[in-house]
């Protein structure tokens, strides 16, 4: 886990150091510069529309009394390639717009729905509704009661 933050937090900004002198040597600074900002720039107009459009899904799945599950995780995806394109770099840049694309964006949910299937048990129920069974998945969980009394200081 460390090694994996030290990676992420010390290794790849380095890495995008290097590619964007290397960038400002070939071209120069100020076109260097003018690409670190159209990049930001162009990959907030995307998030922002991306991001509208995977709201107006997770708004329809739940006028449908469906649970939202794509639309969030692309709501997530989104928020992060946002986070990713007002970062300084070439290689967060291109990370950050992969997850703009659908198709892409697609294809990484699968992966991140594999990754979650493999590390957490989901258990499949039936129950009687009174007309036909309906598969059910059940995540575990508790419930802890909370009185009112109690957190207003109020006693018997």
């Amino acid at each position: 886990m460390i090694l994996r933050l030290l990676l992420l937090f010390i290794v790849v900004p380095f890495i995008e150091l290097a590619i964007l002198l290397k960038l400002a040597e070939v071209t120069s600074v100020l076109h260097t510069l003018v690409l670190v900002v159209i990049t930001g720039a162009i990959g907030t107009w995307l998030a922002r529309s991306q991001g509208i459009r995977t709201l107006q899904r997770i708004r329809e799945a739940m006028a449908n009394q469906q649970m939202p599950t794509d639309p969030l995780i692309d709501a997530v995806m989104i928020l992060i390639a946002g986070a990713l394109l007002l970062t300084p770099g070439i290689l967060t840049d291109a990370f950050g717009f992969s997850l703009l694309i659908p198709f892409f964006r697609n294809w990484y949910r699968i992966g991140l729905v594999r990754w979650f299937k493999s590390r957490f048990q989901i258990q499949t129920t039936f129950r009687e509704t009174g007309f036909e069974p309906q598969e059910t998945e059940i995540i575990d969980s508790y419930v802890i009661e909370h009185d009112a009394k109690d957190s207003a200081g109020e006693t018997d």
